[in-house]
């Protein structure tokens, strides 16, 4: 089993999709279409590879949560990469820079940005295949 998808209500997804194609260049919109959400006229996309992918839909409301409070809501995502420089370095193209570097740790690498509305997006980078050495808890 795996994750598929990741379906988020964002208020501009132009603004967004700046973010996302900057981690992921080699991604691309899927399938895209209007609808009517509960009486709101809404905008969708599918932006991903064959596998995987991220649902954004427009006409978002109000402020994400409060990442920094106990709130019930979403923390952050994560997303593995091969190459955590150069994606630093495209997402700093773009206007984008990490809110966090994470933790020194010798087997990983990560860093953390909020994208336009507030989500916030982890990126990692492991250097070891080894799942005791990828997945410490120290």
């Amino acid at each position: 089993m795996r994750l598929e998808h990741l379906n988020i209500v964002v208020r501009d997804i132009d603004k967004s999709l700046r973010f996302y194609q900057a981690a992921f260049p080699h991604w691309h919109i899927r399938g895209e279409g209007d609808m009517e959400w509960y009486g709101t006229p809404r905008r969708w996309i599918h932006f991903g590879d064959q596998r995987t992918y991220l649902t954004l839909n427009d006409q978002g409301t109000k402020e994400n949560r409060d990442l920094k409070s106990t709130q019930l809501g979403l923390a952050h995502f994560a997303f593995e990469t091969d190459n955590l420089d150069q994606l630093r370095q495209r997402l700093g193209a773009a206007g984008f820079e990490p809110n966090n570097l994470g933790a020194d740790d010798p087997f990983r690498r990560n860093h953390y940005y909020y994208d336009p509305d507030g989500f916030e997006v982890e990126f990692v980078e492991y250097s070891s295949d080894n799942p005791e050495e990828r997945n410490r808890y120290s």
